[in-house]
């Protein structure tokens, strides 16, 4: 099997293993199983834990610049600890047929947020993207309904979309950090700058886990969200990344609602209603004007 198949593999395992993330991390909070905070602990520890078991097989000792560490600093805030706190408390109260969606906002965000902070032009086809993927996300806002699994949907759908911002700052700031150093060891510093920096938020939720309840079930659950979802979703998506770059591992994502919304629907009992189809559609045309390179004239 070659390389290039290889990669195509691991970035549709990754996008499942996200997919299945919408609906796994639902079923613990919906069976009071975990809080939201308490999960995103365990995701960040167990994550730093394995990304330094890797870095002790591995042996690369890389000397990081003074310079960086400010950055270094901002990308485990926006990347590790805003990112994913929003995301998780925001996954907890509202559908994960919305949460999916609204995460497909997040290649027109960095494109909006690119040309603010390095001056990047906005072309007719990126502001048509953007006005159709708010048209969408406010559909998907303006018809929730406090009802089943979508708790106090209108929070934590704006939850979700801030989730959304804090990655894209996140993207771009990145972007030096790995083209001077390995990936690895990038990622392995921010969670660990992470770790120290969400514990304060997420210990008194991670030490009420009422583990006495937990059956194989929940276990095998927990550790699909944090090795499946969270430590090889990574690692298959960095593969990815390596063999066919950037471009084509982003454009990836769009498969992601696809799965979550099956998923979704088979496990969770969620309907996939004619809005969110609207919304959908509307996000997915958003995503693909913003990022379409327009033909010389």
């Amino acid at each position: 099997m070659g390389s290039k198949l290889k990669a195509h593999l691991a970035l549709i395992g990754t996008n499942i293993f996200f997919a299945i993330n919408f609906t796994a991390v639902k079923y613990l909070f919906n069976g009071s199983y975990i809080k939201p905070f308490g999960l995103n602990f365990i995701r960040i520890l167990i994550t730093s834990i394995l990304l330094w078991v890797l870095y002790f097989f591995k042996r690369n000792k890389v000397r990081i610049d003074k310079q960086d560490f400010l950055r270094l600093l901002i990308c485990a805030l926006t990347g590790i600890v805003i990112n994913q706190l929003l995301f998780i408390k925001g996954l907890s109260m509202t559908y994960s047929i919305h949460a999916s969606l609204l995460m497909l906002t997040t290649p027109i965000l960095i494109i909006i947020i690119a040309a603010i902070m390095l001056k990047e032009g906005i072309t007719f086809n990126k502001t048509m993207g953007l006005l159709l993927g708010v048209s969408g996300a406010t559909i998907l806002i303006a018809n929730r309904q406090n009802s089943g699994n979508g708790n106090s949907v209108l929070l934590g759908d704006t939850l979700i979309i801030l989730n959304a911002v804090s990655y894209s700052f996140y993207f771009i700031m990145v972007k030096p950090l790995m083209k001077k150093y390995e990936s690895l060891t990038v990622v392995r510093i921010l969670f660990t700058m992470g770790l120290f920096i969400a514990m304060p938020f997420c210990w008194k939720e991670f030490n009420a886990i009422p583990w006495a309840n937990y059956s194989y079930k929940e276990y095998e659950i927990l550790g699909l969200i944090v090795l499946g979802g969270t430590f090889f979703a990574y690692l298959f998506n960095v593969y990815g990344i390596k063999h066919l770059g950037p471009s084509v591992s982003g454009s990836y994502i769009y498969s992601q609602p696809i799965f979550a919304t099956a998923i979704a629907i088979f496990f969770l009992g969620e309907t996939l209603e004619w809005y969110k189809f609207v919304a959908g559609l509307l996000i997915f045309s958003g995503v693909y004007l913003a990022n379409k390179i327009p033909k010389d004239v």
